[in-house]
């Protein structure tokens, strides 16, 4: 069975940092390329970044380019994304998925219980 438990979320000032981190089962992590999606209240999910297996390829929203850092530690079997210059629209739940699984229009929800992180004042 494929668990993902995410982690790391919290309330931060606008500018501040975060290290929200997925600690992943029941497959092969090492093999998979592996997303970070997220969700703010009242809209849909949002694909965040994207890294290969090997971590040696990543991919951003412009969104969050120059701010946010996607890594993986493939011996933990962790996906990590440091959260830098947070904004209040970076008020969101988060969630790690395998990029083969994530859809974006409203037919797929992410299967771990995600990590909540609150920019505010």
């Amino acid at each position: 069975e494929v668990q993902l438990v995410e982690s790391g979320g919290g309330l931060v000032q606008p500018g501040g940092s975060l290290r929200l981190s997925c600690v992943a089962s029941g497959f092969p992590f090492s093999l998979y390329t592996m997303s970070w999606v997220r969700q703010a209240p009242g809209k849909g999910l949002e694909w965040v970044s994207n890294i290969n297996s090997g971590g040696g390829t990543r991919s951003y929203a412009d969104s969050v380019k120059g701010r946010f850092t996607i890594s993986r530690d493939n011996a933990k079997n962790t996906l990590y994304l440091q959260l830098n210059s947070l904004k209040t629209e970076d008020t969101a739940m988060y969630y790690c998925a395998k990029w083969t699984d994530v859809r974006t229009d409203g037919s797929w929800h992410p299967p771990g219980q995600g990590t909540q992180v609150t920019v505010s004042s």
